[in-house]
């Protein structure tokens, strides 16, 4: 359970305003294309320093806009990078929705999902940890067989001996980068970070390439869930258990564990079910991350690296409070904002678009990293655009992380 604190309230306003703050500042983060939590967490350390307030309430100000931001990513992600309805079958999941005219559903269908996650994570979190506090010193010590036996599951998904050779290609080669780059060092105006070119060049890129010269954004219908409820619910305590490994895990990311606990859940779920499960294994990372910070003492998250930088004790209530409360935050911004931008993105040409944000992309590269930062952009796009030529899940790129981190 959680220690019980009774706080004063002027002090109970303070962390509602700093939580706001930070609610708003995941709002404009969320929505702005390329920009990965990681790359946010980085600009919240940079401006902790500066920021006015005890460094508790500035960590709750951190959590509660890297919880959004889980919540928002998801709006420029299925908005920009729609490809042509002739290649709707490469696209990702979300994408092959918007293509279908289900955009709003989608957007729907991953609110549901990341706010079902918080509110199943938190009271399993305690129990889990529990277990992983036991498990970890094996889990850490056989780390390199748990990431390889991770990466041949990923391999076994796909569900021909030709796929499976594609995604060895894709999970090597990524793997490879990761080798050659991770440890580069690297500066650039607002700090150092292979990761933002790195993954913006592997999941980005290739995306907004294909949609050069596409249809873009089409017309969307009604937000009516083709979902039960009950599926729903189901998917989103997938995603959430899903969580668990990524909260956990080194090199596990939100897309490799769906992937992976969708193969135990009917095939009729497709490009909807993608989306609740990853829309959960995404947020429900942030709770299991902050209760394994709290546990063993290591932050698995950009944003709780950030956190443990700014306040070395944080309050694990109000850090769960801020959690929470951003996370209702998040599923009523995706609503009210999300079709809108959909909407923006359709009335706009789809190739000077997709040439916009690639500039944004390099853009940001040559911030985080400078001009190597920008090579780094280029090298990963060329290696993003194998799994959609080889016909296999692009969550096999994430050999990024896990190559280096198994070898």
């Amino acid at each position: 359970m959680l220690p019980r604190v009774v706080v004063a309230p002027e002090f109970a306003l303070a962390v509602c305003g700093f939580t706001l703050a930070g609610i708003a500042l995941g709002t404009l983060s969320g929505l702005v294309p390329g920009l990965h939590a990681n790359n946010v967490a980085l600009l919240l350390a940079a401006g902790a320093a500066a920021a006015p307030g005890p460094p508790t309430l500035v960590a709750c100000a951190m959590l509660a806009a890297g919880v959004v931001h889980t919540f928002l990513d998801v709006v420029p992600a299925l908005a920009l990078g729609v490809p042509d309805p002739a290649m709707a079958a490469s696209a990702l999941p979300g994408h092959r929705l918007v293509v279908e005219g289900r955009g709003e559903e989608a957007l729907r269908l991953s609110a549901l999902g990341s706010v079902l996650a918080v509110a199943l994570a938190v009271p399993l979190a305690v129990p889990i940890t529990m277990a992983m506090t036991r498990l970890y010193p094996v889990v850490t010590a056989n780390l390199s067989l748990v990431l390889g036996g991770i990466a041949l599951a990923m391999v076994l998904t796909e569900p021909t001996w030709p796929r499976r050779a594609g995604a060895t290609l894709a999970v090597g080669a990524s793997a490879a980068l990761g080798l050659l780059t991770l440890d580069l060092a690297v500066s650039g105006p607002l700090g150092g970070s292979t990761l933002m070119p790195l993954f913006a060049g592997l999941f980005g890129v290739p995306v907004l390439l294909d949609a050069m010269g596409g249809a873009g954004v089409p017309e969307q219908d009604d937000a009516r869930l083709a979902l039960s409820r009950r599926s729903v619910a189901g998917l989103g305590g997938v995603g959430t258990l899903s969580g668990a490994a990524v909260g956990y895990l080194p090199g596990v990311s939100s897309a490799v564990a769906a992937t992976l606990a969708l193969t135990a859940v009917p095939g009729r779920y497709g490009a909807r079910g993608f989306v609740v499960a990853t829309s959960g294994v995404n947020t429900a990372n942030t709770v299991f991350a902050l209760f394994a910070l709290f546990a063993l003492g290591t932050p698995r998250t950009g944003v709780l690296v950030a956190v443990d930088d700014t306040v070395s004790a944080p309050s694990l209530t109000l850090s769960v409070l801020a959690v929470a409360g951003a996370a209702l935050a998040g599923f009523v911004l995706v609503g009210a904002l999300g079709p809108a931008y959909l909407r923006f993105v359709g009335d706009l040409d789809p190739t000077r678009l997709s040439v916009a944000v690639l500039a944004l992309l390099c853009v940001f590269a040559f911030l985080f990293a400078g001009g190597v930062g920008v090579g780094l952009l280029v090298a990963a796009g060329v290696v993003g655009l194998l799994p959609p030529r080889l016909g296999v899940k692009r969550a096999h790129l994430m050999g990024v992380l896990v190559g280096p981190l198994a070898l």
